[in-house]
């Protein structure tokens, strides 16, 4: 069994849904979203590893969301004394929202991560918080991990306020962020953030080492760029196998799945996990694309992450 090391924070969401009749869902969110997706998605040969800290006045309760996932191959996670983080998430679209910030959960510091990682296989990297790794840290990852590492990079090209309400901000370093993963995926607005002409960007950031920049756009789909041919499992250290200079290929893959009535909360997280699912399964990098794209429109009608892996495979939950 090959084994993904997932790094990324859990948060308590209270989640207020526009137009909404009934009261705010309170519920896990934040990298649960993603483990869910990937207790759903992952290949039968793979297994995966949290490596989050939680803090101590939720663990009880993360332990219990944890335990219901059967593909999880061990926890390593800290207990931590701040408070563990919580969002309040108000929607006033499908897609656009406010977020406020509370808890204070720490950066993994490289010393404490380095033990970690050394029977991974792969490295899943979402930035929930926005500080899970500094970029220091994230670079001496990069050095010593030598297998492919997909990073979702949302929450660092947010900031935060004194009051914890999170605000849209360009990406210092954007550059050694970027060598720092060899699969970066962003959403539209964290795309324009990152530079305003889409092409160049996606050139600097294949130049910097980046093999696929996925760029997703809720209801229309995903955009992609890379450069053929594509092998995210294959990495094998180095910059062989990088698309450096080479020719960008793009395309659009359109989501074919109908969005339903809730609120988009971890639709991101379930693209990414199930994408990463299918990249380190092999399959056509579309194809993938394409059962990203659906699964995060079906995380639509489901509240919060609990059993989540259930809906996305078209199951029932055990009650």
């Amino acid at each position: 069994m090959r084994r993904l090391g997932v790094i990324g924070t859990m948060v308590w969401d209270r989640i207020h849904r526009a137009g909404a009749v009934t009261g705010p869902t309170e519920e896990w969110g934040g990298i649960s979203y993603a483990l869910a997706a990937l207790e759903a998605t992952l290949p039968d040969d793979w297994t995966f590893v949290p490596l989050v800290k939680v803090g101590d006045d939720l663990l009880q309760s993360a332990d219990v969301f944890l335990n219901t996932l059967s593909k999880r191959a061990a926890d390593r996670f800290l207990a931590v004394p701040e408070p563990n983080n919580r969002v309040v998430l108000r929607y006033e679209s499908l897609q656009r929202r406010t977020e406020h910030l509370t808890g204070g959960v720490p950066p993994w510091r490289w010393e404490e991560l380095e033990p970690l990682l050394r029977d991974l296989d792969a490295i899943y990297v979402n930035f929930i918080s926005g500080s899970e790794l500094d970029l220091a840290c994230a670079e001496a990852l990069r050095a010593a991990f030598p297998g492919p590492i997909y990073a979702d990079l949302h929450s660092l090209l947010l900031g935060l306020t004194s009051k914890g309400e999170r605000y849209p901000q360009p990406l210092e370093d954007a550059g050694r962020w970027l060598a720092c993963f060899d699969a970066v995926q962003v959403n539209e607005d964290e795309m324009k953030l990152l530079g305003g002409d889409a092409m160049q960007t996606a050139a600097a950031a294949l130049f910097a080492g980046v093999r696929l920049l996925v760029v997703t756009l809720g209801v229309q789909g995903a955009v992609y760029f890379t450069s053929r041919p594509f092998a995210f499992a294959h990495r094998t250290g180095g910059s062989e196998g990088t698309s450096r200079g080479g020719p960008t290929e793009t395309a659009r893959i359109t989501s074919l799945e109908p969005y339903g009535e809730g609120d988009a909360t971890g639709c991101g997280d379930v693209f990414g996990a199930t994408l990463l699912a299918g990249l380190l399964s092999e399959q056509d990098l579309d194809d993938a694309i394409r059962a990203a794209n659906r699964l995060a429109a079906r995380n639509i009608e489901h509240r919060g992450a609990t059993n989540l892996q259930f809906h996305l495979r078209g199951e029932i939950a055990p009650r």
